[in-house]
């Protein structure tokens, strides 16, 4: 275990240091700057005011800047250590494999999604101080939202790192995955397999594959429990799960998904080539 902390303790210093934490910083930071500028708060959406229709316009940026953001940061953990040489040393020093790789993974995590959290936070801190009513159960779901989002897409990284030879096929096969899940987003083949004749409990199942697609729609379940922006397939969706069962399924899911692609990148580490 302590090799462990201080294998994340390093990762995090790194990281710290780095540009794109940096730029990563800013931009959600500045999200939420702009989003108070622009008067959102003072502006109406579905009976959603004040900071509710703050924090759902942010979930929904998060949502599409977040995921490529982790996936090409962390996928140069393991391929950009192995290209620098790191593995030589590491060989050397009584560091287990396990402490290095979870180690990395527990320091990535912590600088992933606190800036993420720490602008949230800025934002209902300011609307506390300003007097604006505080939708805290909005603030606790969303929260947990973004923490298995950003864990979904670590472990997802994680896993490419370790399957890529190369930083460059690392990069190329994180914009790759992000790209596929962005294309199959909103439901897009749901028309074609309905068409197709597939039953559209099937369909809306495959979609829902997609974590982008759960957090997207568990996101607006928030402010529309109903889904109608969503159309016929939030009949399939409520008989499924429910409002509260598919909330619950957008926590769990992408978080066994996460720990799942975490699993498989740790056992073919372990049995790959270190050199």
């Amino acid at each position: 275990m302590n090799q462990l902390w201080l294998t994340a303790k390093l990762d995090i210093v790194e990281s710290l240091r780095a540009r794109w934490f940096q730029i990563y910083t800013l931009v959600f930071g500045g999200i939420v700057a702009l989003l108070f500028a622009f008067g959102l708060t003072e502006s109406r959406i579905l009976g959603f005011i004040g900071l509710s229709r703050l924090l759902v316009t942010y979930i929904q940026l998060t949502m599409a800047i977040l995921p490529i953001f982790v996936l090409v940061t962390t996928v140069r953990s393991v391929a950009g250590d192995r290209e620098a040489g790191v593995f030589e040393y590491l060989l050397s020093l009584p560091v287990s494999l396990g402490a290095w790789f979870w180690g990395k993974i527990l320091g990535r995590y912590v600088v992933i999604f606190a800036p993420v959290f720490l602008a949230m936070l800025g934002a209902v801190i300011w609307g506390y101080v300003s007097n604006i009513d505080i939708p805290w159960g909005i603030f606790g779901y969303y929260t947990a939202l973004l923490a298995v989002m950003a864990w979904c897409f670590l472990g997802i990284g994680m896993l490419l790192s370790a399957i890529a030879r190369t930083t460059d096929m690392a990069q190329g096969a994180a914009f790759m995955v992000w790209l596929v899940l962005v294309l199959f987003l909103d439901l897009i083949l749901l028309g074609v397999m309905i068409q197709g004749r597939i039953d559209p409990e099937i369909a809306v199942s495959l979609a829902l594959l997609n974590p982008l697609q759960v957090f997207r729609t568990a996101a607006l379940a928030m402010f529309d429990p109903q889904l109608v922006v969503l159309g016929p397939a939030a009949y399939v969706i409520l008989d499924l799960f429910g409002t509260a069962g598919f909330r619950f399924f957008a926590l769990v899911y992408p978080a066994v998904l996460g720990l799942g692609s975490a699993l498989l990148g740790y056992h073919m580490f372990r049995r790959g080539d270190l050199l």
